[in-house]
């Protein structure tokens, strides 16, 4: 069976595979107080050209994005977040199981924008009530956004604007980052997104890792006692090294960006034919998630040969389905879906 279901269903790189046989019979300290995590933080500083930021390896998205959120935010107060948004759709209610409400703004391509935003501060500080409701406490994006769109450096900056007009930390899933920083068009660096953000995230296990999540606090801002607070979440690894090898791997040799680009190559070849071939774009993405509106009968006749991604029913006759290309894609593969096709 094809499959184009999401960027997470082979296990890992074989550089990754490489390097944990490697060190497979070392013994290292736990938690990730290890030379091999070290080593790895220094590897995203020096990418980040953030020389103080403080980093912290966690194993997966939702784990991230709960832990990450309680910590920044007030007790009193929510995130804001896209109504599309991976915090408020598709994680079971964790941000709410902390006591944080997920407050919702619009989207727009899967983007929220800064004047809505500002706008929604601007009327929640000018009720008289405000008190007695839930603050916003910080913004949440996403860049590669669930729908495989872009922020801009300038909607970035315009984000950044009225998050400090308001004192509320900007943080960043950067689940798909790497298929973010090398798509066709971007404007954005990682660079930039330190520079921009007071938290974000570099994916991995999207993107080409086993598993992990590496938490960037850009400017010497992490919670105090943070790795308690992890713990609190049940999201401290023991064995943390197995996180540090995997993205000091991601980080050597410009690993994360080369199989990033490789997928979006892949995604941009089955793109076009798509469109020579009248099919319907969804969205107009430049990474590796290709959303397209199939009406049923295309859409089951596909799914008999390729697995793809059920995003939601766009009416009684249509599907919105993904095709998610990643690190692993090959072209036989891309090949084989075009000729489905």
């Amino acid at each position: 069976m094809l499959s184009f279901e999401n960027d997470y269903s082979c296990t890992a790189t074989p550089e990754i595979i490489a390097r944990i046989d490697e060190i497979a019979r070392n013994q290292y300290q736990g938690y990730g107080a290890d030379e091999i995590c070290d080593m790895a933080k220094d590897k995203i500083r020096k990418a980040c050209a953030c020389p103080d930021a403080e980093i912290f390896f966690l194993v997966g998205g939702t784990q991230t994005n709960q832990t990450v959120i309680d910590s920044i935010t007030p007790q009193y107060a929510g995130v804001v977040a896209a109504d599309t948004g991976h915090v408020n759709v598709h994680e079971a209610g964790a941000i709410e199981f902390t006591g944080h409400k997920v407050l919702t703004l619009p989207h727009h391509n899967g983007k929220i924008d800064a004047h809505e935003l500002d706008e929604y501060c601007a009327t929640f500080y000018g009720d008289a009530n405000y008190t007695h409701m839930v603050f916003p406490g910080c913004v949440y994006i996403s860049q590669a956004t669930e729908y495989g769109t872009l922020y801009t450096l300038a909607e970035l900056e315009a984000l950044r604007e009225v998050c400090t007009k308001y004192d509320m930390p900007l943080f960043i899933d950067g689940a798909r980052l790497g298929y973010a920083l090398t798509a066709t068009g971007n404007d954005v660096t990682l660079e930039d997104i330190a520079r921009i953000a007071d938290v974000f995230y570099i994916g991995g296990t999207k993107v080409g890792a086993m598993f992990g999540e590496a938490v960037v606090f850009t400017h010497g801002n992490m919670p105090e006692h943070f790795l308690t607070l992890v713990k609190q979440h049940g999201a401290l690894l023991a064995k943390g090294w197995l996180l540090g090898v995997q993205f000091d791997t991601l980080f050597t040799d410009d690993l994360y960006t080369r199989i990033a680009r490789r997928a979006n190559a892949a995604a941009d070849r089955i793109r076009r034919v798509l469109v020579e071939r009248g099919y319907t774009l969804t969205f107009d993405a430049p990474t590796n998630q290709i959303f397209i509106t199939l009406d049923n009968e295309t859409s089951q006749r596909l799914q008999r040969d390729v697995r793809l991604g059920f995003m939601e029913k766009a009416d009684d006759t249509h599907t919105v389905m993904r095709i998610c290309t990643s690190w692993s894609t090959t072209d036989e593969q891309v090949e084989r879906l075009i000729a489905l096709l």
